[in-house]
């Protein structure tokens, strides 16, 4: 019975795969013909999988953290803080970090000096909320790998800790994903580092319970975007272990939710490496059930064994993965076996200069070799990005085929830590869109229909390609 299932799923996948491959020609057409500006509009509108490669304080625009900030219906009545001014805590031997967010408690706190360095976020002068936006994003030359690591995440503060904010902000993004064609957002965020406007840790469970509710109103449903989290753990931290630990148990609890967990920070501090949390891992699944795994690795501009050395950990999927290229048996491994997905991020690889020039980035090598890809955004608020612009990249730089196009999304889905019914759910709806898409675009006038397309771009498209803005 189990083999004749396996049967009947790959002939389905193959009958629905069918008019995709058949729209090949078409594609190559519209591609080699079509403006800029057209092929953008038919990428926008291109259904699209899922986005597996998301942290979600780094997925959100700076617009729309400051819309829910300052929005007393949408952040729960809290106040915001930014700081504008030094003056005071210059002998802390701390970094100073300007346009740092904090919220009302903490602000309260202070001494009368201090609070002078700051300005409630609602309050900012027209020009210093053009810098407080320019400050969480990645938006000019210069900027880069230290700017990102370094500056930008403190700079967002207090602002992630607040749950209504951090909610609004979530389906604002949901609403961005399921205007380009997305239906699925796997992003990473935990149960813990919460706070109420007083300043006291919000449980688990609350938060949890939170999640849950918002995501069920009318408003988040509407996307057609479904929603599931990632626990995520800095693995460089000095108690990374005892946060795995709390990580791994609190998605195990909460597996609704919560699909699986990853492990993330800048590689090039060592104190991250993959084998300091071998033993850390096999006990952890000494006492729970299988949970997935998917974790940051060979993000790194030399070789090391670090891809190696996560597939160890029980990892099915990689994060970024750019240095698999010169790890040739590693990358023969992935090849055979097909069972490890890389996540792929041009756009973040391009900025924090990983792969400066993305006409060398190994992502076509490994997709026409048969590792298993998908396309991703990474931290798109902070590169001011969609997913539209990753596939825009990708096409006009390595000349995807249709097939490769399908593929790129099926991936995306079929990797995912879904759960089972969802995935199969999930999958089907994707192929039933690719249909439609393929017979709206087979025949008769597409400039016309491509005319009707109305992609909302943001700063990457605008200065890179030149796109009119409209967001």
């Amino acid at each position: 019975m189990i083999l004749l299932c396996r049967w009947v799923c790959v002939l389905t996948g193959l009958a629905a795969a069918l008019p995709a491959a058949d729209f090949g020609a078409r594609f190559e057409q519209i591609r080699q013909t079509a403006t800029p500006a057209e092929l953008y509009a038919f990428l926008y509108a291109l259904p699209k999988g899922g986005d597996l490669h998301n942290h979600l304080p780094g997925a959100i625009r700076a617009e729309w953290w400051y819309a829910a900030a300052t929005d007393p219906a949408r952040n729960g009545g809290d106040v915001f803080y930014t700081r504008v001014r030094f003056t005071t805590g210059l002998d802390t031997g701390r970094p100073l970090v300007l346009y740092q967010n904090i919220r009302r408690a903490a602000w309260e706190r202070l001494g009368e000096a201090a609070r002078g360095d700051y300005v409630r976020l609602d309050a900012l002068a027209p020009e210093q909320r053009q810098a407080w936006l320019a400050s969480l994003r990645l938006d000019r030359a210069g900027k880069g790998r230290d700017e990102f690591f370094t500056w930008i995440w403190p700079r967002l503060g207090q602002l992630p800790q607040n749950l209504p904010v951090l909610g609004e902000v979530l389906v604002a993004t949901m609403q961005a994903y399921g205007a380009e064609g997305m239906r699925y957002l796997e992003t990473q965020s935990n149960l813990t580092g919460f706070f109420d406007n007083a300043g006291n840790a919000l449980a688990p469970e609350q938060v949890a319970d939170y999640l849950a509710r918002r995501l069920a109103q009318p408003d988040a449903l509407a996307t057609g975007v479904t929603v599931r989290f990632q626990a995520i753990v800095l693995r460089f931290h000095p108690l990374a272990e005892k946060m795995l630990e709390e990580q791994y148990a609190l998605t195990d609890a909460h597996r609704d939710l919560y699909v699986g967990l990853n492990m993330a920070g800048i590689e090039e501090n060592g104190q991250g490496h993959p084998r300091r949390f071998l033993e850390k891992y096999r006990e952890l699944r000494r006492r729970y059930p299988t949970l997935a795994l998917s974790i940051h690795a060979g993000e790194m501009d030399g070789p090391d064994a670090h891809i190696r050395d996560t597939l160890l950990l029980g990892a099915t999927r990689i994060g970024h993965g750019v240095n698999l290229i010169q790890d040739d048996d590693t990358l023969r491994l992935l090849q055979q076996t097909r069972r490890v997905l890389v996540e792929i991020n041009l756009i973040s690889n391009r900025l924090l200069e990983y792969t400066p020039d993305l006409a060398k980035h190994p992502f076509p090598e490994y997709l026409r070799t048969g590792v298993p890809v998908c396309l991703n955004t990474d931290d798109r608020g902070m590169w001011d990005s969609n997913l539209t612009d990753e596939y825009y990249t990708a096409v006009t730089t390595y000349r995807l085929s249709w097939a490769e196009l399908v593929e790129l999304g099926r991936n995306s889905l079929q990797y995912s830590f879904a759960q089972p019914e969802l995935k199969a759910r999930l999958l089907a709806d994707y192929e039933s869109a690719v249909r439609a898409f393929v017979a709206k675009y087979s025949e008769g006038d597409w400039h016309a229909a491509l005319a009707a397309v109305h992609p909302v771009t943001y700063g990457y498209a605008q200065r890179t390609w030149g796109f009119a803005g409209k967001n």
